[in-house]
Order: C-alpha cells, then sequence, then structure tokens
C-alpha cells in the first residue's frame, strides 16, 4: 500500500507539473523559432523556464510551507520536513525553442534524500508520467485510464536501440561525438531525443533499449530515474555508483550491463 504521505506528494506534483505544462505549451510565441534576434528568442524562453518554476513552487510551498527545493532555474531552499522537491521546470529547452514537442516538465520529491515520487509531464504527446518508490510506474495519454509501464524485455545488444545526448560545450560534445561513433556500429540504433527526462520515461515505456548521457544535473534525471526503476529498467552511473554528472545510464536487465561497460571502456565519463 503507498504511504498516504507519498500519495499526497504525488498529487501535488501531478498537479504542479500540469499546470506547468499548460503554461509552457499555451504561453508560447508561434514565432518563437524565428525570431529576427538571436538573443530574443532565448530571452523568451528563459522567461517561460522562470515563470513555470515560478509557479510550480509557489504551488507547492503555498500547501507543504517547511520542503525544500532544488530548481534549475535557481530555487534553492533547504526545508526542514525532509522533503525536498527536485525541480526541471522545462526540460528539453532547444527542442521548445524550435517548436519540437520533445519537451516536458520534471518533478520528483525526495524524502530523508531518497526519491520517493516522480512525475514527468509532456504536453505536446499528451502524456504524463509518474511513479511512486514500490508502487510501479504508470502513465497517462490518449488512452482511458492510467496504463501500467514496463521496459521492454531485453535484445541482445546489437539489437538494442539506445538513445543519449549531448553536452553544449564544444569540447565535450565532440569527446560524445568520439564515443557514439565507437558505440554506434555496436547497436541497432542510436537516436536523440534532447529531453533526458522523456528519454529516461521512454526506456520505462519500452520505446527505448536504454539510454545514456554525461553531463546531467539533478533535475534533468531524478524524476525519470525512479520512473524508469519502478518499470523495472536499471539505472546507474559508472560501474557501482549512482547517477551523475559523470554519467546516467538507464536501460532494460540484459541491456544496461553491456551497455555500461561499454560506456566505461570507451571513457563516456570524461574527455
Amino acid at each position: 500500500m503507498t504511504d498516504p504521505l507519498h500519495r499526497d506528494l504525488l498529487d501535488l506534483a501531478r498537479e504542479a507539473a500540469r499546470r506547468a505544462g499548460e503554461l509552457l505549451r499555451d504561453g508560447r510565441p508561434a514565432d518563437l523559432a524565428v525570431a529576427r534576434t538571436k538573443s530574443s528568442p532565448i530571452d523568451v524562453v528563459t522567461e517561460m523556464d522562470i515563470a513555470a518554476e515560478k509557479l510550480i513552487t509557489d504551488l507547492i510551498s503555498a500547501r507543504r510551507p517547511d520542503d525544500g527545493f532544488l530548481g534549475e532555474e535557481g530555487a534553492s531552499v533547504e526545508g526542514t520536513s525532509g522533503v525536498r522537491w527536485v525541480i526541471d521546470p522545462l526540460d528539453g529547452t532547444v527542442n521548445y525553442l524550435y517548436g519540437l514537442p520533445t519537451w516536458g516538465v520534471s518533478i520528483a520529491a525526495e524524502q530523508d534524500g531518497e526519491t520517493v515520487v516522480g512525475v514527468v509531464a509532456a504536453p505536446m504527446r499528451g502524456e504524463t508520467y509518474h511513479a511512486v518508490r514500490g508502487g510501479g510506474a504508470w502513465a497517462t495519454g490518449a488512452w482511458e485510464g492510467e496504463q501500467a509501464l514496463s521496459c521492454r524485455p531485453a535484445p541482445p545488444l546489437d539489437q538494442a536501440l539506445v538513445s543519449t545526448g549531448f553536452n553544449y560545450v564544444a569540447r565535450v560534445r565532440a569527446h560524445q561525438a568520439e564515443v557514439a561513433g565507437r558505440i554506434i556500429p555496436l547497436l541497432r540504433d542510436i537516436r536523440r531525443g534532447g529531453s533526458a527526462a522523456i528519454d529516461l520515461c521512454d526506456v520505462a515505456c519500452g520505446r527505448l533499449d536504454g539510454y545514456y548521457e554525461r553531463g546531467l544535473n539533478p533535475w534533468d534525471y531524478t524524476a525519470g530515474d525512479l520512473i524508469a526503476r519502478e518499470a523495472g529498467a536499471l539505472t546507474g552511473g559508472r560501474p557501482a555508483q549512482r547517477p551523475s554528472r559523470e554519467l546516467t545510464v538507464a536501460a532494460a536487465p540484459g541491456v544496461f550491463e553491456p551497455l555500461q561497460s561499454l560506456l566505461e571502456e570507451f571513457g563516456a565519463w570524461h574527455d
């Protein structure tokens, strides 16, 4: 049975993600991607990002004033309740800028340092993914009701579809491209979705066999990591480590281990 506190945290996270997603979807200027100046569209996206984070933190603080926050756009509050919210108000910023649909709102709740709730809303997909620790992973979408999520049965690595992402720092991105170039021949194929949170949920949904990326922050992966694990995926970083800025990996059992080993062999976690 789900802990009543965790159920309350889930309900609050789902409401906050829904409202922030609606703000971002409905508030995006139609001509954002074709603005004349380079700074103009970026400034608008930043304003939307900050507004979404404020909506989330204001909503949660009004109901749970003693909780802490860690947010991409600067929300940093210690809190005294033992609960901390880890928030990415707009994951997939470049996709949002260009009008691509793969962007989302990611909200996780930690209790005493352990992730207990994760919600990722993907408004342009019309889907929301959520999990409570020990309660499985679920999604709502075009179908009726909530759908239980389960990662795909593991194929051989050479038949696995794996997603990744690339850093904005040119030196790091170049190294990531080298690693991708070495690993592509060993897989079915590779994808680049542009949102770490949604990639992790796609592993949970069985739409990907695996995912890896270097350079992520906690707000990028915390909610999606729980959702993937509750759907039966394995997650981690470098061998025997948790996800981190060095490396984040999620995959079906049977794909996770060889994928993680290759990433370690190829030095995916450093230049």
